[in-house]
């Protein structure tokens, strides 16, 4: 939202009249303060959705997108996101909530966007990902709607489990993608992508059939989680396919793919003090990667496992992993999240039953 100042006037008394914390403010208009923390008449000010109460018949400021009602702003996060919703809402929710920060990590095989959002800006740095595994697809709805509740607590100044909302925001910068495979999530949603030189591989790859939904790699027949390096050579000799498949081919090297080398070079970038990547099935926390995992890994996983009921696994034998390569690299917390219980693709059904039980996750991955 957008509103045009009909006065010279502090970020104090705007914050106030906004019913607004003013850090939440200055984030949304970092360009835009002047001297003194003083905003100039006829100055353009983006606020989130939830100050539009605030604004109707004011003496200070006026509406310029005024056909935005509220209900025409929410966002339903509850619902299957394929790449272009998920750029849809993702461009509605930086409108909604102007202090959010959004980028574009890298592109896919077919030159989709890789969304990254930034939100907070904290010294302690986490890092959050889904939809590796295309068939896993319900982890990016699972996020949008953690991401949606989290930004309308932090805009009326509410807590959860007796955590100040705004504490996090200022103790906290969480890097979150939502989407790393789009082709193979959209493949899985929609089937054979148009006029792709791809499809005779493809229905090669998927033994010519057109029902794709329990596709788990990307476009290529790569399988993203097993593409980095750390004992890739192990899993490239011990797995079944070898050659590009709808699942757990690691590839000809590790990194040959964009989204793998995407979501690498961020990592190599941000140097985060934890990464927690959200893929289905079986209700279990992996924490562990060969005892590189620091102490600090099992107290945080500990309550992970208190909040959710998820069982927590410190080892597991598996290499080439996201998780893996991170907690070898760099010796700090990682973890990988299997939400919900079933087969792959999970019914949307269990939506709610993933939401309550996982939620409590994403807010002490805040506050831990």
């Amino acid at each position: 939202m957008i509103i045009c100042l009909k006065k010279n006037i502090s970020l104090k008394d705007l914050s106030e009249y906004l019913q607004l914390n003013s850090k939440l403010l200055m984030d949304s208009n970092e360009d835009v303060v002047g001297v003194n923390n003083e905003f100039k008449a006829s100055t353009h000010i983006n606020v989130p959705v939830t100050s539009l109460a605030s604004i109707k018949d004011s003496s200070f400021a006026r509406l310029l997108n005024r056909s935005d009602s509220c209900d025409k702003m929410k966002v339903e996060t509850k619902k299957p996101f394929d790449s272009d919703l998920l750029h849809h809402d993702i461009e509605k929710l930086k409108m909604m909530y102007p202090f959010i920060k959004k980028n574009v990590i890298g592109y896919s095989v077919l030159g989709k966007p890789i969304h990254e959002l930034i939100i907070g800006n904290g010294p302690k740095k986490i890092h959050m990902n889904g939809s590796f595994h295309a068939n896993e697809w319900i982890t990016t709805s699972i996020m949008m709607h953690w991401l949606q509740e989290y930004l309308e607590l932090l805009c009326h100044e509410s807590s959860m489990r007796k955590y100040d909302m705004l504490d996090l925001y200022n103790e906290t910068t969480i890097s979150f993608v939502p989407m790393v495979n789009p082709d193979g999530v959209d493949l899985v949603l929609h089937g054979l992508p148009d006029n792709s030189s791809y499809e005779e591989a493809l229905l090669q790859m998927n033994d010519l059939n057109i029902d794709f939904s329990q596709w788990k790699a990307n476009i290529r027949g790569i399988d993203l989680n097993n593409q980095y390096p750390v004992n890739w050579e192990i899993e490239k000799e011990r797995k079944i396919p070898k050659a590009p498949a709808p699942r757990d081919y690691p590839g000809d090297a590790p990194l040959t793919e964009p989204e793998a080398i995407a979501l690498a070079e961020l990592v190599e970038k941000a140097q985060f003090d934890r990464v927690l990547a959200f893929h289905t099935q079986g209700e279990e926390i992996y924490w562990g990667y060969q005892r590189k995992e620091p102490k600090e890994a099992e107290h945080i996983v500990k309550e992970f496992e208190k909040l959710s009921g998820y069982k927590a696994v410190r080892d597991i034998d598996s290499h080439a992993g996201f998780r893996d390569w991170y907690v070898n690299k760099w010796r700090k917390p990682g973890f990988t999240i299997e939400l919900g219980n079933g087969v792959n693709p999970l019914p949307f059904e269990q939506f709610d039953d993933i939401y309550e039980k996982s939620k409590g996750i994403f807010y002490s991955a805040l506050y831990m």
